[in-house]
């Protein structure tokens, strides 16, 4: 299990971040980690990637309107060190909430929650799609044997997008919905109640997490151990977008691959979800996360 150090204390939040646009963009700003940055220095690839990021619009994409408060960069600090094995350290996105990029929804008394489709504290909303139960089982693997050793009492923060692709607290600032902390038990399990995510312009569906050492240290991104995304396979996605509501989702993930994909697309074997259920039962997701 590997991890990371920073200077102790809660990052500085940033001013207020300029507006965003959509699609790729989303998470291209923090594209050039050490993951990420062969891939894209060679064969015209960081071209390509830079002209992925031209200015849209929610009309144009059928996403989300673009303009909200939640652009500028994300952060880029969380560079922790990744052995044979492990799965993949990725970018937090420019919408963490986690005190990197504008607001901490860490600190807010109530984060810690199995039930994400809610809003809580001095929000209420409720977020509308298909149910999804994801579960994440945290492992060690540092050690002897493949099948590694259950950490328990980590905390695991996740968070998505609802089904029209945008992000609480950012594009929908009133709604902290779809955001949450758990403790993991004695098997290293955390699991979250929550509806299916969007596919928005350029990204496949995915959900983003950071595993933390223990729930004491889930308030401040700087002590985060891992940070990473799960993808949901094509035909689940596709069984969902054909549901009233996820309309967007239908074209937008014609138009991306996990081949094309700028998270998934160097590989996606450790964060391809195992899943079950039906549109008209709900869903189950679950995902091993190697530390």
């Amino acid at each position: 299990m590997s991890n990371h150090s920073t200077a102790p204390g809660r990052p500085v939040e940033p001013e207020e971040p300029e507006p965003h646009d959509l699609g790729l963009s989303h998470d291209l700003p923090t594209l050039l980690n050490r993951r990420h940055a062969i891939g894209l220095l060679t064969a015209g690839g960081l071209v390509a990637a830079l002209a992925a990021c031209s200015p849209t619009t929610g009309a144009s994409t059928g996403g989300p309107p673009s303009g909200g408060p939640g652009g500028g960069a994300p952060d880029d600090t969380s560079q922790a060190d990744v052995g044979e094995g492990e799965i993949p350290e990725e970018t937090n996105g420019p919408y963490p909430a986690d005190g990197t990029n504008g607001p901490n929804i860490l600190t807010t008394t109530g984060v810690v929650r199995s039930d994400i489709t809610t809003s809580f504290g001095d929000s209420s909303g409720t977020a509308e799609g298909i149910p999804l139960t994801f579960s994440l089982t945290v492992v060690d693997v540092s050690g002897e044997g493949d099948a590694g050793t259950p950490v328990a009492g980590a905390a695991v923060y996740a968070w998505h997008c609802d089904r029209e692709g945008r992000y609480s607290m950012y594009d929908i600032t009133d709604q902290n919905y779809l955001r949450g902390v758990q403790e993991a038990d004695a098997d290293g399990r955390v699991t979250f109640t929550s509806i299916f995510p969007a596919c928005y312009p350029g990204r496949w569906p995915h959900v983003h997490f950071e595993v933390y050492p223990s729930l004491d240290d889930a308030t401040s991104a700087t002590n985060r151990m891992r940070t990473s995304q799960l993808a949901l396979p094509q035909a689940v996605s596709e069984a969902v977008y054909a549901t009233a509501g996820y309309e967007s989702s239908v074209a937008n993930l014609q138009d991306v691959t996990l081949d094309s994909d700028m998270v998934f697309s160097d590989g996606y074997a450790l964060q391809m979800a195992k899943t079950s259920g039906s549109v008209d039962q709900g869903y189950t997701a679950t995902l091993r996360v190697p530390v």
